[in-house]
């Protein structure tokens, strides 16, 4: 019985909780509402057609001004956006530098020719060929008394036939004397 009560006293607190928190949300969104109202009836004054061209070219020329600020607000606004982002991570920066912990980035596999890549990083000042093979030596090869030896040996079946038996020990002490 206790464990009923008690659920169902969480179950009415929850609905409670539930329909407080809505009413909040509409409160919210009516002072929002108002407050758009108040900007706009504030900064957006309700627009008067005149009658006569001079008028409305009068017109045309205040609305140009306006938006012209309007713009220069607005780049200003995105300059101090990037600048604040780029301290921001400059601090960052700084702060794994004396934590010691280095954030390694995500490395990708990039199949590209050093040619291609140069071509990307300089775009039209690239014009050095980055052809790697040929720029390498010629290298040639040179006959060294071990290679020339073992050509002069010859089959290795031979020799050991002519060194097998006596006649071959004879040829052999007779070769080192």
């Amino acid at each position: 019985k206790r464990n009923r009560a008690i659920t169902a006293r969480r179950q009415h607190l929850k609905s409670v909780m539930l329909q407080i928190a809505a009413t909040e949300l509409e409160k919210e969104e009516s002072r929002r509402e108002s407050e758009k109202q108040n900007y706009l009836s504030e900064h957006c004054p309700p627009l008067h057609i005149p009658g006569s061209m001079s008028e409305v070219q009068e017109l045309c020329k205040q609305l140009h001004a306006k938006i012209d600020a309007a713009e220069e607000e607005k780049y200003d606004m995105e300059v101090k956006v990037q600048k604040s982002s780029k301290e921001l991570e400059d601090m960052n920066q700084k702060l794994f530098d004396l934590r010691g912990k280095f954030k390694r980035p995500p490395l990708r596999r990039v199949r590209m020719s050093a040619d291609a890549m140069l071509k990307a990083l300089l775009g039209s000042k690239h014009k050095v060929c980055m052809d790697l093979r040929a720029n390498l030596k010629q290298v040639k090869k040179e006959d060294t008394e071990k290679e020339r030896d073992l050509r002069d040996v010859g089959d290795w079946r031979k020799n050991i036939e002519e060194k097998s038996g006596m006649e071959g020990r004879k040829k052999m002490f007779e070769s080192e004397s």
